[in-house]
């Protein structure tokens, strides 16, 4: 059994708080981003977050990146809807990839679910409902449907090289000691 003492919980702690920076920034400073279109790779430190800390830990720390974002620099101001949308993403990439071999197949599962329920179902949903907009407007779902196309192939291709590229296992392994 593992069990985190008090010095690997300061590196876990801090890391998670280095990522959920990462999104922030990612999210508000470093995307591009109308009313109604986002295109941002704050995927990238949440997929790392669901690698090194699980479904857990990389929900709450997306929800935490969420709220702080908005608060600090939301452009539409707060809605609850983005919020489970961010938690869900988190939980989803931890239930994939924490503790597993990042594979081809298990990346473009994950990113395909992400993708259908978060940027193709419940993102239009709350679009629709904060902007009185129809749920199967043409104008919400032609540029949605472009953009979720391409990112499927760049997300999954980005999670692959960072899933592969950083020593995961290493810095995994700093969080937990055996007790």
């Amino acid at each position: 059994m593992l069990k985190m003492n008090k010095k690997n919980s300061i590196y876990a702690i801090s890391t998670m708080g280095l990522l959920v920076a990462m999104m922030i920034v990612l999210t508000n400073f470093l995307s591009i981003q109308t009313q109604f279109l986002r295109i941002s790779f704050d995927f990238i430190p949440r997929a790392i977050l669901g690698m090194l800390f699980g479904p857990l830990w990389s929900g709450i720390s997306s929800v935490v990146a969420d709220v702080v974002g908005t608060t600090l620099f939301g452009k539409a101001g707060f809605f609850i809807g983005f919020t489970l949308n961010a938690l869900i993403s988190g939980v989803l990439y931890g239930l994939f990839f924490y503790k597993k071999e990042i594979t081809l197949k298990n990346t473009f599962i994950c990113v395909l679910l992400n993708t259908l329920i978060i940027s193709l179902f419940l993102t239009p949903l709350w679009l629709s409902i904060m902007y009185h907009v129809p749920f199967f407007n043409m104008g919400l779902w032609i540029p949605r449907i472009i953009k979720a196309v391409a990112m499927l192939f760049i997300q999954t291709g980005s999670i692959m090289f960072f899933g592969k590229a950083l020593p995961l296992k290493m810095l995994a392994s700093r969080y937990m000691a055996k007790g």
